[in-house]
């Protein structure tokens, strides 16, 4: 059985005619419409979007048989999930988050690190958070450099550790060709999505 991914989150009631505030995790908001019904996470619950539009941070959207405020009341809350398989394909070095979670994590040279925890993004781009067997997490750019082997069949990322930077000369070396690394960095930066997208 395909695995369940969460694509949506249900707040409250918008008006008097059944709409609800829609929280989408998936890149285009309104991928949602494309799906068909979804679920809550234990199959007890299926609906279907039937309209939705953009507004502020969320989408103001309706399902099909809920129709006053009372019904939409009682939907607050809801997670919406989708069978991983009904997802779109991804593109190279594109993959869903919920792929890489849970990914055993080992170095170039076979040493296991831990296990993929979470890819995070604020805002300098995508960082892949590695949860040793003890310790504290580590957090490293999710870079072709960094990660140069995404192996999802045999359920595990390679990691290039990065060298520390020790000393004056190391850092004014790297300052002369950090506008050529700027530019690889870029170039080379993977794509992780949050869920599907048609």
């Amino acid at each position: 059985m395909s695995k369940l991914i969460c694509v949506a989150r249900i707040g409250a009631a918008h008006g008097v005619r059944g709409e609800v505030r829609l929280w989408t995790f998936t890149e285009d908001p309104l991928a949602v419409l494309h799906y068909g019904p979804l679920t809550t996470k234990d199959g007890s619950r299926s609906l279907e979007v039937a309209k939705a539009r953009e507004a502020k941070d969320r989408l103001v959207a309706s399902f099909k048989g809920v129709t006053d405020r009372n019904a939409a009341e009682r939907l607050n809350g809801l997670e919406l999930y989708v069978p991983r398989d009904r997802l779109p394909e991804t593109d190279d070095d594109e993959y869903y988050h919920a792929d890489l979670i849970g990914l055993a994590a080992e170095t170039t040279a076979g040493a296991p690190l831990g296990c993929v925890l979470a890819i995070h993004n604020f805002g300098a781009g995508d960082i892949i958070e590695i949860a040793p067997p003890s310790g504290s997490t580590l957090m490293l750019p999710f870079t072709n450099a960094v990660v140069p082997t995404v192996d999802l069949a045999g359920g595990r990322v390679i990691i290039e550790l990065p060298a520390e930077i020790d000393g004056e000369d190391r850092a004014s070396a790297d300052e002369t060709a950090s506008a050529e690394d700027d530019a690889a960095a870029q170039n080379s930066a993977r794509h992780p999505r949050e869920s599907g997208d048609p």
